[in-house]
């Protein structure tokens, strides 16, 4: 099956924006005050999304492995920032811990799969390492903040039963199991709920690309196929990695639980 992609010139790019006028209408008309983040959002995507293309086409032609591993890093850091910010607990410092974990389990599953399991010639062919690299880091990274966010709430509200168990002589590890698996199984829960969905709720966003440019339907479930399971996959490697090494850092050398209770205003 080919075929030839229906560009989109600016009148469809355009025409498109009715979309985003019915969402701010509707901010409007219920008082929901997203306007201005619809805004913001949308002139972001135009940019952020055009500025990848251009440096897309850049590094295709380098052929060249440093561009390509310069792009993939660049988007972990991007990543890192992004589920940091998502992350309202701010005594923690775990940016720099976070960022070696991501890097490592992104790298790993990316080369597996671009080099190992569909044998792209050679390993970084950009055409390949970078989408699918994207994919990867887009849809693990919200899994990630959920995992990181449900530890450190937990923590905070189980604080007096996790001081009274390192108390009693229990290390930071037994104190906190139960929170760290809940915080895990909180990342994992959504890819898995993709799985269950994939091909009757939704088509994904590899499997429709393809299909729109030309390739077989067959060759597209393939590739969605091996996306799946290796997002499933890098989740569940980096919630393990991300919730251990975080929970590390929420206890010091003397087994103490850091974390402490929000002061609230004085009132009046």
């Amino acid at each position: 099956m080919t075929g030839t992609v229906i560009e989109i010139g600016p009148y469809q790019l355009i025409l498109a924006l009715v979309f985003i006028l019915l969402a701010g209408g509707a901010s409007l008309y219920h008082g929901l005050r997203l306007e201005k983040d619809l805004l913001v959002g949308t002139i972001r995507t135009f940019a952020q999304l055009f500025l990848l293309g251009y440096v897309l086409k850049f590094v295709f032609r380098l052929n060249s492995v440093w561009p390509v591993l310069a792009v993939f890093l660049f988007m972990i850091v991007f990543a890192t920032r992004i589920i940091r910010s998502r992350i309202k607990e701010k005594q923690v410092a775990f940016f720099w811990p976070m960022l070696v974990s991501m890097v490592i389990s992104y790298a790993l599953a990316a080369i597996l799969i671009t080099g190992v399991v569909i044998g792209a010639k050679p390993w970084w062919k950009p055409q390949y390492f970078i989408p699918l690299g994207g994919m990867l880091i887009g849809n693990s990274m919200n899994a990630v903040a959920i995992s990181l966010d449900r530890l450190l709430s937990d923590l905070k509200e189980r604080r007096q039963e996790v001081e009274m168990m390192l108390c009693l002589g229990a290390d930071y590890h037994e104190a906190s199991k139960d929170m760290v698996k809940n915080a895990m199984r909180a990342g994992m829960i959504p890819a898995i709920n993709s799985m269950m969905a994939v091909g009757v709720v939704f088509i994904p966003g590899m499997m429709t690309g393809q299909i729109l440019a030309g390739a077989d339907p067959l060759v597209a479930i393939r590739y969605q196929i091996v996306v799946m399971v290796m997002i499933v996959g890098a989740t569940a490697m980096l919630s393990f990695l991300g919730v251990r090494i975080v929970c590390k850092l929420c206890f010091g050398p003397a087994q103490q639980l850091l974390l402490r209770p929000e002061k609230h205003g004085k009132r009046d």
